[in-house]
C-alpha cells in the first residue's frame, strides 16, 4: 500500500491522526472542506521522513482531485487536536506549495514531531509520545478573509456566545500568534454582541455565518469547537475544527419559557433610558396600584395574595429602558371573570400594538367557562358590573377625597429642603400608605374613561356612520377645564406681552434673573411656575429636570409665542346633533348622554394626571433630599447619584434593612452600565425571551426603512386640515418651532405643551384616541394625527406636508 488516504479513507486517528480525521467527518457531515488527502506513516520510510518510493509515484495522482495547485501542507498526529491537547502552533506548516514541492514540504511537517518543544509540549500535558505526525495536503483557498472561531467563548467560558477573529488574507499569521484579527461575538440568537466601530475585514452578516458555521461543527462533533475558516470570495469554507480544550462554563439547563416584553404603549410615560430609581419606584407604584385596581373589581385578597408575583413583576428594564412584560399583565387579566367568557376583549384592553403569541396565550388562558360554571363566571361579572356602576355614582365624591388625601400627603411633615434622612424616609411611606395603596379615584375614572370613550364612539359610528365618528371628536373638542391645555393659553398670553418689546424678548433670552426688570412678565412666570413648574420633557422620570429648576424651555416657548402673528382662534361652533340625527330624537338622547359623560371622563383622567405628576414631583424632590443627606454624610458621592439606586437601597439605608452599606460601589457599577446602556442601540418595541430574562442580550432595533411614498395613513384625533412646513423635534427641551411650522415627534408627554402652542399641526409616531397628544390637541383645536411609526424617518424639517386631522392622512406636498 501506498498510504496516502482520501477523506473516505482517513477516519482512524491512530492512523492518520487527529487533524485528518476530523476533516474526514467534516466531509462526511456535509461541510464544505477544500478537498484533501492524507499521507500516513505507511507513506514514508520507517520512521522517517522520505516518501516511500511508492507512495511518491502515487502522489501526483493523488493530488489530481485536488486541483493543481497550490496546497497547504500540515501536521495530522495522534492527540492532534484532541479534547486534552490541541497542540496548536507545535509542529511546521507550508503554505503555498506547488505540485512538484510536496514532497520536500510533507518531509519539513513530518520531521517537526521530533523538535525538543513538541516533547516538552506532550510531557507538560500529560500527553503520550505518539510518534511522528500523518500529513495532510490540501488544496490552498485563495482567501479573501480568514481566521479562527470558537463555538463558545474560551475566555469567559460562556457556551452561548460564538467568538471570531478575523484577518484579511490568509489566516496562518492570525493561527501563529503574530498579528491581531478584528474581534466579533456573536450571541446564541445570532445577534452580533461586540464588534468593530468600524469593520475592515467581515460584515455583520459574514460574522454570523462563522458562528452559525462554529456552531454547526459543534453539533456534528457533540462539542463546543474551535474552528479554522476562509472566505474564498463569498463562498465560506471550513478548513479544519477541534475541540475547545480550556475549560468551559457548565451547559445550561434547556429552558423554553417564553416571555414577551412590549413598549408600545408604556413608552409614551417612560421613553428612552430610566434610572434605576425610577424604575424601581415605577415597578412599585404599578404593583401597589394594580392590586388595588383587582381588589376594585372584586377580586379577593386571597387570590391577589396568591399571585403576587405576577403583580410584582408587571414591568421589566432592558438595556435601561422600560416595557411591560405582558405575559404577567395577560395573568393579571386571566384573574378576573370576564376573562373566561371573552379573552379576545381583554387582549384589546391590554393596548398592545400585535397580538400575544398564541404560545404564551395558550398556556395561561383559563379554559372557556363552560356549563354551570359560566353561569358563575356571569354572576361574578355581573357584580363587578354593579360594583362599576356605584363607583360611578358616586365617582365625584371619590375624587374629591383622593385629591384632599393628595393634598394632605403633599403638605403634611417637614419641607424636603430642609428635613433629616429620618423625615423624608417618613414622608415617603406617606406617599405609599396614602396614595399609591388607595388609587381609586384615578383607577375607577380611567376604567370608566376606556369604556364611555370606545362605548360612544362604536354608538355614533353604529347610528350616523363616518360622520358620527367626526362628530365623536367634535364633542371632545374645547369642553373646557382641561389642565393640560392651560400652560398653552397662558404661553400665548405671556406671548403677547412680549411681543414687540426688544428688551423684553432679549431679557427672555438671557434667563429668568434677567427678567427682573419686567415685573409683568416675571410675575407671570413666577405664577406659571408656581402652577405648572413640575411640569417637564419626561416628567415621570425622578431624574429629570422639572421647569422649577430648569425653566429655560418655558422661556423659549414664550419668546416663540411672541414672534407669533396675533390671531384669535377660530370660534369653534356647538355640535349639531339634530343635524346629526335629525330622524331618531331616542338615539340622539341616548348619544348625547353617552358622549357627554365619556368627554367629561376623558377630562377627568387628564387632569387625574396632571395629579400624578405632582405626586412624583414630589417624590423626586423626597428623594433627591435624601441624596443630598447621603453625600453630606460621605455615603456617596454626589447628590443626584441617588437615582443609580433603587427605592429599597435608599430607605434601607435609612431604615436599616440594606443589604451593602457600600453605596458608592453600587452606584458605580450602577454608572457603568448606564454608560454601556446609552452606547448600545435601542431594543425593538417588542422583544421575545427564552428562558432567564437577564440571560440574553435582547437585539438592537432594526428600523425598516422609510417608506418612500407621499401618503401615510394613521389615527386622525382632531379634526382640521393644515398644509406648512414640518419640523422634526427629538428634545423638546433644545428644540423650538417657528411660527406656522407642523410638529412632528415619535411621541410626546405633558412636558411638550411648550410645543402644542405654537403647533400649526401635530403628527406623532406613537398613540391613540386617548393619548396626550390627542386630548390636548382636541382641546387645543389643533389638527392631530398619531400613529403614524416611521413619521420622524419618512418627514424632513423642512418637507412641506398636509395634514388631515379627522381622516388621519398625511401627504408629501411638492413646492
Amino acid at each position: 500500500m501506498s498510504g496516502l488516504l482520501g477523506p473516505d479513507r482517513a477516519r482512524d486517528p491512530n492512523d492518520v491522526g487527529g487533524k485528518a480525521a476530523a476533516l474526514s467527518r467534516l466531509v462526511a457531515a456535509g461541510f464544505d472542506v477544500p478537498p484533501f488527502v492524507v499521507l500516513a506513516d505507511a507513506a514514508f520510510r520507517a520512521n522517517g521522513t522520505t516518501l516511500r518510493a511508492d507512495a511518491a509515484r502515487a502522489l501526483a495522482d493523488a493530488l489530481e482531485p485536488l486541483g493543481p495547485g497550490p496546497y497547504a501542507v500540515r501536521s495530522s498526529a495522534r492527540g492532534e487536536d484532541g479534547a486534552e491537547a490541541s497542540h496548536a502552533g507545535q509542529f511546521a506548516t507550508v503554505l503555498n506549495v506547488p505540485a512538484d514541492g510536496v514532497a520536500a514540504a510533507a518531509a519539513k511537517v513530518r520531521a517537526s514531531g521530533r523538535a525538543a518543544h513538541v516533547a516538552r509540549y506532550r510531557a507538560e500535558r500529560g500527553v503520550e509520545a505518539a510518534g511522528l505526525p500523518a500529513v495532510v495536503v490540501q488544496a490552498m483557498v485563495p482567501a479573501r478573509a480568514a481566521g479562527v472561531a470558537f463555538s463558545a467563548d474560551p475566555v469567559s467560558g460562556a457556551r452561548d456566545t460564538a467568538v471570531i477573529s478575523a484577518v484579511a488574507g490568509l489566516g496562518e499569521a492570525l493561527v501563529s500568534g503574530e498579528v491581531d484579527g478584528e474581534s466579533w461575538s456573536v450571541a446564541g440568537d445570532g445577534q452580533i454582541a461586540t464588534g468593530p466601530a468600524v469593520p475592515e475585514v467581515l460584515t455583520g452578516p459574514e460574522a454570523t455565518a462563522i458562528a452559525a458555521l462554529a456552531r454547526q461543527a459543534e453539533a456534528a462533533f457533540g462539542a463546543p469547537q474551535d474552528i479554522e475558516w476562509a472566505f474564498d470570495g463569498d463562498r465560506l469554507r471550513l478548513l479544519q475544527a477541534r475541540p475547545i480544550t480550556t475549560a468551559l462554563r457548565p451547559a445550561p439547563r434547556p429552558d423554553g419559557a417564553l416571555t414577551v416584553l412590549d413598549n408600545s404603549n408604556i413608552v409614551e410615560s417612560y421613553p428612552g433610558l430610566v434610572s434605576p430609581l425610577t424604575y424601581s419606584f415605577a415597578a412599585y407604584s404599578y404593583d401597589r396600584v394594580y392590586r388595588a385596581f383587582v381588589a376594585l373589581l372584586g377580586l379577593s385578597e386571597a387570590r391577589i395574595a396568591a399571585n403576587g408575583e405576577v403583580f410584582a413583576n408587571l414591568l421589566a428594564r432592558v438595556d435601561g429602558r422600560v416595557y411591560y412584560n405582558l405575559g404577567n399583565w395577560y395573568r393579571a387579566l386571566a384573574l378576573l371573570p370576564a376573562f373566561s367568557l371573552n379573552s379576545d376583549y381583554m387582549e384589546t384592553m391590554m393596548g398592545v400594538e400585535e397580538p400575544l403569541p398564541a404560545e404564551l396565550t395558550g398556556a395561561l388562558a383559563p379554559p372557556p367557562a363552560r356549563g354551570f360554571r359560566r353561569v358563575v363566571e356571569y354572576l361574578r361579572l355581573a357584580r363587578i358590573g354593579g360594583g362599576l356602576v356605584v363607583e360611578a355614582a358616586r365617582l365625584g365624591r371619590t375624587r374629591r377625597r383622593f385629591l384632599a388625601r393628595l393634598e394632605t400627603a403633599l403638605r403634611a411633615g417637614p419641607d424636603p429642603a430642609t428635613a433629616n434622612p429620618t423625615d423624608l424616609a417618613a414622608i415617603y411611606r406617606r406617599i405609599e400608605g396614602t396614595l399609591l395603596d388607595r388609587w381609586d379615584a384615578p383607577l375607577v375614572n380611567d376604567f370608566l374613561c376606556m369604556v364611555g370613550f370606545g362605548a360612544s364612539r362604536a354608538l355614533l359610528g353604529k347610528w350616523a356612520g363616518e360622520a358620527g365618528l367626526m362628530f365623536h371628536n367634535d364633542v371632545m373638542i374645547g369642553q373646557g377645564g382641561i389642565v393640560s391645555a392651560e400652560p398653552a393659553r397662558r404661553i400665548a398670553a405671556m406671548g403677547r406681552m412680549a411681543r414687540g418689546d426688544a428688551a423684553m424678548l432679549d431679557a427672555l433670552g438671557k434667563g429668568r434673573a434677567a427678567l427682573a426688570d419686567h415685573p409683568a412678565l416675571d410675575r407671570a412666570v413666577s405664577d406659571y411656575l408656581a402652577d405648572f413648574g413640575d411640569r417637564c420633557t419626561e416628567e415621570l422620570k425622578l431624574e429629570s429636570l422639572p421647569l422649577s429648576e430648569e425653566p429655560g424651555p418655558l422661556l423659549a416657548a414664550i419668546a416663540s409665542a411672541a414672534h407669533r402673528p396675533e390671531g384669535g382662534a377660530a370660534e369653534r361652533p356647538e355640535p349639531d346633533w339634530a343635524a346629526l340625527m335629525p330622524d331618531s330624537p331616542f338615539k340622539r338622547t341616548v348619544a348625547r348622554l353617552l358622549t357627554g359623560w365619556a368627554a367629561a371622563r376623558v377630562r377627568d383622567r387628564e387632569n387625574l394626571r396632571f395629579e400624578r405628576t405632582r405626586i412624583f414631583a414630589h417624590a423626586r424632590r423626597v428623594f433627591l433630599a435624601m441624596g443630598r443627606e447621603f453625600h453630606a454624610r460621605g455615603m456617596i458621592g454626589d447628590p443626584r447619584d441617588v437615582l443609580f439606586l433603587t427605592v429599597a437601597e435608599v430607605l434601607g439605608a435609612i431604615e436599616g434593612a440594606g443589604l451593602s452599606r457600600d453605596l458608592s460601589a453600587l452606584i458605580a457599577l450602577r454608572k457603568a452600565g448606564a454608560e454601556a446602556d446609552a452606547a448600545r442601540p435601542a431594543p425593538p418595541e417588542r422583544i421575545l425571551l427564552r428562558g432567564a430574562v437577564a440571560a440574553h442580550r435582547p437585539p438592537a432595533e432594526v428600523a425598516a426603512p422609510a417608506g418612500t411614498g407621499e401618503d401615510r395613513q394613521g389615527t386622525g384625533c382632531s379634526k382640521g386640515r393644515v398644509t406648512a412646513r414640518a419640523r422634526v423635534v427629538r428634545d423638546p427641551r433644545r428644540e423650538t418651532l417657528l411660527p406656522g411650522e407642523i410638529l412632528v415627534a415619535a411621541n410626546t408627554d405633558p412636558g411638550w405643551i411648550a410645543l402644542f402652542a405654537g403647533a400649526a399641526a401635530i403628527v406623532v409616531e406613537r398613540g391613540s384616541l386617548l393619548s396626550h397628544s390627542a386630548i390636548v390637541s382636541r382641546e387645543m383645536g389643533i389638527p392631530c394625527v398619531v400613529g403614524i411609526r416611521d413619521a420622524t424617518r419618512w418627514i424632513e424639517t423642512g418637507d412641506l406636508i398636509e395634514v388631515d386631522g379627522a381622516s388621519g392622512q398625511v401627504r408629501k406636498c411638492h413646492d
